[in-house]
């Protein structure tokens, strides 16, 4: 395993290193006010990107091999001024950084601006955690400063809740992935593949990742998931994280099989928990109190209920359910 890349490709490590020196020098060169500093994080920040490279002889060769997931920045922001608009603001000013390296890159440059506070705040969460175990310093104050006083939590303390968004995020996608093939003039246009076949293996390892979080057996490590798992299914899908190309793990009905057997599993003696608290949230945020079944469960909870819905039905998202993930992902 590389520095950013899981297969061995140096050469892919050497372009994530140069790409992020040169985003680095950008970033800098905006001098962007409240921006502490910038790391890379997700898969090629922790080790665990994937690479697209052609097969020789029927085993990957580093002759045209490229970066095959997004690259995942974390912009960390002071709190001199209001969350919403620090946040804001330093989005903006990135913006030309991102689509100017999603260009050069062919693959998506994503900044998520994160506040110290939000961090803090949210520190249960796996995004977090595993942005805290596996990052890569790009730019302004280095990481063991920016993350300064944010703890460290084991793998078992994960909260239930993460299971659940787990699902509701990988529920979501399984979603989107049939209805953009569906609704599809070609069904053989290769991004369109690639989104579906990529939001296939997702849901495979999203439903084992929540299954494990839900036994308090979670991993930080991937590979340590796939063997707490024992799942050949996972072990496909990762492989394919790893090293996408060709046919994913498995079709969509097996995906949706699987999503629901570890929803039924996830929720065994879990009911979410109503509270005032998620019902004054989901109101301010979404100016209505939505269904009377579900108000005051966490609005997580609500939104995997009726993900989970659709995906029983097989029926597509209404617009509001989407405006709803969107607002609480």
């Amino acid at each position: 395993m590389g520095r950013h890349v899981a297969a061995d490709f140096p050469e892919l490590d050497r372009l994530v290193d140069d790409a992020c020196a040169a985003i680095g020098r950008d970033i800098e060169a905006l001098n962007v006010p409240r921006l502490m500093g910038v790391v890379l994080g997700g898969g090629y920040g922790r080790g665990e990107g994937g690479a697209w490279a052609p097969s020789v002889d029927g085993r990957p060769s580093s002759a045209g091999c490229r970066l095959s997931n997004d690259l995942d920045f974390f912009a960390i922001a002071d709190e001199t001024a209001p969350e919403a608009e620090t946040i804001s603001a330093i989005g903006v000013a990135l913006e030309p950084v991102a689509k100017k390296w999603t260009e050069k890159l062919r693959v998506d440059v994503d900044f998520s601006v994160k506040t110290r506070w939000r961090l803090k705040h949210d520190e249960e969460r796996i995004m977090v955690q595993e942005l805290l175990r596996g990052y890569f310093d790009v730019a302004g104050e280095k990481g063991e400063r920016l993350f300064a006083g944010i703890e460290l939590r084991s793998a078992e303390s994960i909260p239930w809740m993460e299971a659940a968004r787990l699902m509701m995020n990988r529920g979501m996608g399984l979603l989107l992935a049939k209805c953009k093939i569906e609704s599809a003039e070609s069904k053989s246009d290769g991004e369109l593949v690639e989104f579906f076949n990529r939001n296939i293996n997702k849901c495979i390892l999203g439903a084992g990742d929540a299954r494990l979080v839900a036994r308090r057996e979670y991993a930080w490590r991937a590979v340590d998931r796939a063997k707490a798992i024992g799942d050949a299914l996972y072990d496909t899908a990762l492989e394919w994280k790893f090293r996408p190309g060709g046919e994913p793990a498995c079709d969509w009905e097996k995906a949706r099989a699987t999503w629901l057997a570890a929803l039924e599993e996830i929720s065994s003696g879990h009911g979410g928990g109503r509270t005032l608290r998620s019902a004054a949230r989901w109101f301010v945020r979404r100016r209505t109190v939505g269904e009377l079944r579900t108000l005051g469960l966490d609005p997580v909870v609500r939104i995997l209920e009726a993900v989970a819905r659709h995906v029983r039905e097989r029926s597509r998202p209404e617009a509001s359910l989407m405006r709803d993930w969107e607002v609480f992902n």
